[in-house]
């Protein structure tokens, strides 16, 4: 049944929508099945295919039914601009028609997601439909929780200025599973001895070999050691996450009882992806006081360049900072060894400014405290000023774990290599005059001489004598 008459309206303006703060608005990459609809690139079938999209993402159904009324008919999502020969499609839903608790009467992503992400995906006439971009209206953005805590909280731990505070040296311990309670501790400690921020890894948590209630004492341990070491605030990320929500209030419980006057010190992770919108909200509303941080392993199955269906990486970041995540990863923007690109940078910009403009749409957060980029995945020292020239600023947390764990000096000399690297950087010097006075530095040229190759060749000749 063709509803394009129904659920598209191609004159209405994008401006005008924007004005009536009514509506939220969604863009995606769409393609008409060709055996329904024999030339998808036709305006009139590349319209049906749309008009059905959004009837299921809606008020619709396949046939014609007697409950319609003329309330119904003003809750229809509407397409109101496509383009069939770059597979474009912009759709506009009343914010009546997202859900909102009970309780408190607040708005939630699961709501957005289900409609916006639902049924649609599994319909037999689109081939494939990838939502890259969303906008949010004033009156619907004030619904969210947004992030209570950000990078200037720690920041501030770290006793270092509340705007423009700086990198964040951080880790993964690795390897990321494997190690012991004893070796983890003590990982942390030779870490911490130059670094600031070490987090659990994603499946890190309480393992049947490192269970939460011995490995946790003897972290706080390190961390109080290497504090009382260097004199320098040090700071811990811990994954609370769990299916049950009860079970990640307990375990955000315990860790910060172990923390006790440090409480201030941790961070708790949430694998967001698959631990969805519940996880984080629970961690979020259960423990303002905590930075909430934010990992999405798995994410890639859906938002790949390569996965035709689902959403972007830059909608799952956007969709974290309306839930509350006080950090998100973004990874590492084609500089790493995760999947990614040079113009990812929109998604850092989108979350961490309070306007920003999308892949299409321009969003102004309304001062909702912003979610700080998180940067890990096959992170180095050599690897560092080519991805802070792209990004433009330093003011993120960077997980290096191969990178200062796999440093020929081990990771206290890989974390002094990481702030190193950012300084070379951050100061415009010649890399290999900076590496010639900063041993660590250089060192991390022998450690990872793939990459040294790569990307600084000659090295070998003109940083002779200053290897060893």
């Amino acid at each position: 049944m063709d509803q394009s008459l129904r659920y598209t309206n191609l004159n209405l303006k994008e401006e005008d929508l924007i004005k009536s703060g009514d509506f939220v608005l969604a863009y995606y990459k769409m393609k008409p099945n060709e055996k329904y609809y024999p030339n998808p690139k036709a305006l009139k079938d590349y319209l049906a295919a749309a008009a059905h999209f959004a009837a299921e993402s809606s008020t619709g159904t396949n046939v014609e039914v007697s409950t319609t009324d003329d309330f119904t008919l003003n809750m229809d999502a509407l397409v109101y601009e496509v383009d069939p020969e770059k597979e474009e499609m912009r759709i506009a839903y009343p914010v009546e028609l997202f859900d909102r608790n009970i309780t408190d009467g607040r708005a939630m992503i699961v709501s957005f997601l289900t409609l916006a992400i639902g049924n649609n995906q599994g319909m037999a006439d689109i081939e494939y439909a990838k939502m890259h971009d969303f906008y949010f209206p004033p009156r619907f953005l004030q619904l969210f929780d947004g992030p209570a805590r950000g990078i200037a909280d720690l920041w501030r731990v770290l006793g270092r200025p509340v705007n423009n505070g700086g990198f964040i040296v951080g880790t993964i311990i690795k390897p990321k599973l494997g190690l012991r309670p004893e070796p983890f501790a003590q990982a942390c400690y030779n870490f911490w001895l130059e670094g600031d921020f070490i987090k659990n890894d994603e499946p890190q948590g309480n393992q049947v070999f490192a269970p939460m209630k011995k490995t946790i004492p003897l972290v706080v341990d390190a961390l109080k050691r290497a504090q009382a070491k260097t004199g320098k605030a040090k700071l811990f990320s811990a994954n609370i996450t769990a299916d049950d929500p009860f079970e990640i209030i307990a375990r955000g419980e315990y860790i910060l009882e172990q923390f006790g006057e440090f409480a201030h010190h941790v961070a708790f992770l949430i694998d967001g992806f698959v631990g969805g919108p519940t996880a984080l909200t629970t961690a979020r509303r259960h423990f303002p006081n905590q930075f909430i941080h934010y990992h999405r392993a798995g994410h890639g199955a859906v938002t790949s360049p390569r996965s035709k269906r689902g959403y972007s990486a830059f909608v799952l970041a956007k969709m974290a900072r309306l839930q509350g995540a006080s950090g998100i990863h973004v990874g590492t923007m084609g500089y790493g060894k995760m999947e990614g690109y040079k113009d990812d940078k929109k998604i850092a910009f989108m979350i961490e400014k309070d306007s920003a403009e999308g892949v299409v749409f321009k969003q102004d957060w309304l001062g909702m405290k912003p979610t700080t980029p998180i940067i890990s995945g096959g992170m180095n020292a050599l690897r560092v000023g080519g991805f802070f020239e792209n990004l433009g600023h330093s003011n993120v947390i960077m997980t290096a774990g191969g990178g200062c764990f796999g440093h020929v000096d081990g990771p206290t000399e890989g974390a002094k290599s990481m702030r190193q690297a950012e300084q070379c950087w951050r100061e415009g010097a010649d890399v290999f005059a900076f590496a010639r006075e900063h041993r660590a530095f250089a060192r991390a040229f022998v450690s990872f001489p793939h990459d040294a190759d790569r990307i600084y060749p000659g090295w070998r000749e003109k940083l002779r004598g200053y290897l060893d």
